[in-house]
């Protein structure tokens, strides 16, 4: 067997990509034995400076941060990189120069599995910019998979508690029952499924307390991310920009 390709993991949200990391090394542990793994790289600087460009909208600037942290994984010997970080893909996905290295798009990573797993209509939790915006919607759709997103009201309560409390390592008992709530309500408008498309959420919500089956979307593309490195699915070739 040939070497493992190098794991490049591109961080934005703390809580997020040690999840990413962990889930990297115990699935490369569950697949190649004991203490095994591919080499794994993390790079990204703290989320707070680019909390005002996401305010703004300004999605070139934030291309340019990532573009830039994905230079330093590649210098590191990186052969591509995972961004556990859902919003984060709406800059990945506009216009400007190819990323240095290929990057594993993680909401093509949570569609493919939704289609494999026979779901049709998909509830998704994330940020406002996640909810709201095209990387899901556009990513089910492809698939012929209906995006349902919260009430107007539990969105702007999920943004608030992401950024609040699940961003800084916060999970409150109270918080997590209005989550379990908001993905009833889903349920009650014909979900079969829901995506925790934070990456955080994970952390507050497991498939145990959860009325509907959960698409993980952190764990999801650290496993897929092996299974890159180990050759047991191409190598992506997606370098940013539209998919």
């Amino acid at each position: 067997m040939s070497d493992p390709l190098h794991v490049g993991i591109l961080a934005h949200s703390a809580e997020g990509a040690t999840l990413s990391y962990r889930t990297v090394w115990q699935e490369g542990i569950r697949k190649m034995g004991a203490h095994e793994h591919p080499r794994i790289t993390m790079s990204g600087g703290a989320m707070a400076p680019t909390l005002e460009l996401w305010e703004r909208d300004d999605l070139m600037a934030l291309r340019q941060i990532f573009w830039e942290d994905a230079g330093r994984l590649a210098a590191a010997g990186a052969d591509f990189f995972i961004l556990p970080d859902n919003t984060a893909h709406i800059a990945l996905e506009q216009p400007g120069p190819d990323f240095p290295i290929p990057g594993l798009h993680i909401a093509e990573v949570v569609a493919t599995q939704a289609e494999a797993d026979g779901r049709r209509h998909i509830g998704v939790l994330g940020t406002n910019w996640t909810m709201d915006g095209p990387v899901y919607k556009d990513a089910l759709t492809r698939r012929a998979l209906e995006r349902l997103i919260p009430a107007r009201a539990d969105r702007e309560f999920i943004h608030k508690k992401i950024f609040d409390e699940l961003c800084l390592g916060e999970f409150r008992e109270d918080t997590r029952a209005e989550f379990v709530r908001i993905i009833r309500d889903l349920q009650s408008k014909g979900c079969d499924a829901v995506a925790l498309v934070c990456t955080e959420i994970p952390l507050l919500i497991t498939q145990e307390m959860s009325p509907l089956p959960i698409l993980d979307s952190t764990r999801l593309q650290a496993k897929a991310a092996i299974a890159v490195a180990l050759g047991e699915v191409a190598m992506p070739v997606w370098r940013g920009g539209a998919i």
